[in-house]
C-alpha cells in the first residue's frame, strides 16, 4: 500500500508498506478521508523527536477490511470513525478515569507517535471495539472525519472549562479546534462568546460558528477588551487553543475569579509555560486551569456523530481545501506553511 511518511526530523514523502494485519482486538481500515492537522507539522518539525519512515495522520475515517477474531461490535464493509486517540482501555490510567494517559503522559496518542497513523490506504486500530464507531447513514464522511480530534477536541475546551449555561467565554485563537470550541460553547448555552482573532477568514468563520463578539489582537489590547465586554468583571471561562506562552497569561488575565482557564492548545515549545501573579490573584483567586488531551473512545465518537446527525452542527466549513491523497505533498505543503489563508485541508481517498 502507498503510505504518506516522516521520513527524517524536517523531510515528508511517499512510500511503499505492506498492509497491516490485526490482532485478535484490532481492525484495519481502509481509508476513505483524511485530515491534515497543525500537529503533524508538529512532528515533522521534531515535536516529539526523530522518527524514520513514520505514517503520519491521525484523523480519519474509512470501511473495515478485516477485523480480529475477537472484536464484537464490528464487521468487514462497516463504515466508521476512529479517534485521533486510540486509548489502552484495560490500563491502570483508563481506570482511573484519564484514557488518554494510559501507558504514560499523553498515551492514548498513538497514531504518528507510537504507531503508523492515518495516511495511508489502509491503517492499524487497536482495541477496535471500544476506538471505533459506526458512521450514521445521512453524515457524510467529510463531515464524519472532523470528529476524530476537532469536535472532540474543542468542545473538551468547552466542557473541562465548566462553562454556566448563561455564561461569559473567550476562545483565544479561531483555529480549527477554536471554532470547535467556539461552536461547543454556543451548544453548551454560553450567553456572550468572545472570540480572539486576526484573520478575517477565521473572524468570518467565529461569527458563522457562534462568536457573539470579535476581538482582533492585531488592533486593541485584548485583556482591556475583553473586560470591557464583561462589565470588568472577565469571563467565567478563557480557552487557550493556540499553545503560547502569551495567549495563556492573556487566558488568566481576563479570566475572573473563581473561573477557569481551560488549556487545549498544543505548546510546543519553549521551557516554560508563565502564570501572571497579580492576575492570578497571587495564586488565591480560585482560578482553575484545566489541561486535556482529545479524548477517545467509542462512546465520545458516538455522542459526536449524533450531533451532527441532528444537524446542530456542520463543521464542512472548515475545509478550505481538498486533494486527492496522490497530491499529498502539495496538501501538506499547504497546511504546513498556512498558505492560501488555509484553514483545514481534506484529503480523499
Amino acid at each position: 500500500m502507498k503510505a504518506f511518511v516522516m521520513k527524517a526530523i524536517g523531510k515528508v514523502g511517499f512510500m511503499e508498506k505492506p498492509v497491516p494485519h490485526p490482532g485478535p482486538n484490532d481492525a484495519i481500515v481502509r481509508t476513505t478521508r483524511a485530515l491534515i492537522c497543525t500537529s503533524d507539522s508538529h512532528t515533522v518539525a521534531g515535536g516529539v523527536g526523530p522518527r524514520e519512515n513514520l505514517t503520519l495522520g491521525h484523523e480519519a475515517v474509512g470501511i473495515v477490511s478485516e477485523v480480529g477474531s475477537e472484536v464484537r461490535t464490528f464487521r468487514p464493509g462497516d463504515r466508521v470513525l476512529v479517534g485521533a486517540i486510540t486509548p489502552d482501555w484495560g490500563a491502570p490510567a483508563a481506570q482511573a478515569g484519564h484514557p488518554s494517559q494510559s501507558g504514560g503522559p499523553l498515551g492514548g496518542w498513538k497514531f504518528a507517535n507510537k504507531k503508523d497513523g492515518v495516511f495511508a490506504e489502509f491503517f492499524h486500530v487497536n482495541d477496535a471495539d471500544a476506538n471505533m464507531a459506526k458512521i450514521p447513514d445521512g453524515v457524510s464522511d467529510d463531515a464524519a472525519v472532523y470528529c476524530a480530534d476537532m469536535l472532540s477536541t474543542g468542545f473538551m475546551g468547552v466542557e473541562h472549562g465548566n462553562v454556566p449555561i448563561g455564561g461569559t467565554v473567550a476562545v483565544i485563537a479561531q483555529g480549527p479546534v477554536g471554532l470547535m470550541a467556539t461552536a461547543g460553547a454556543r451548544l453548551r448555552g454560553a450567553g456572550l462568546v468572545i472570540g480572539i482573532e486576526s484573520v478575517p477568514r477565521r473572524q468570518e468563520l467565529a461569527r458563522r460558528y457562534g462568536a457573539d463578539e470579535i476581538v482582533d489582537f492585531s488592533k486593541v489590547d485584548v485583556v482591556q477588551r475583553v473586560l470591557e465586554l464583561t462589565d470588568g468583571q472577565g469571563v467565567d471561562t478563557a480557552i487557550e487553543a493556540l499553545g503560547t506562552d502569551a495567549t495563556f497569561q492573556v487566558a488568566v488575565k481576563i479570566t475572573k475569579p473563581g473561573g477557569t482557564i481551560s488549556n487545549i492548545g498544543y505548546h510546543g515549545s519553549g521551557e516554560y509555560v508563565r502564570i501572571p501573579r497579580v492576575e492570578w490573584g497571587v495564586g488565591m483567586a480560585e482560578k482553575t486551569i484545566a489541561t486535556g488531551l482529545c479524548p477517545g473512545g467509542r462512546l465520545r465518537l458516538e455522542q459526536l456523530l449524533r450531533i451532527l446527525k441532528a444537524k446542530r452542527l456542520d463543521p464542512t466549513s472548515l475545509t478550505t481545501h481538498t486533494f486527492h491523497f496522490d497530491e499529498m505533498e502539495r496538501a501538506f505543503e499547504i497546511m504546513d506553511k498556512k498558505l492560501e489563508n488555509v484553514v483545514k485541508v481534506l484529503i480523499r481517498f
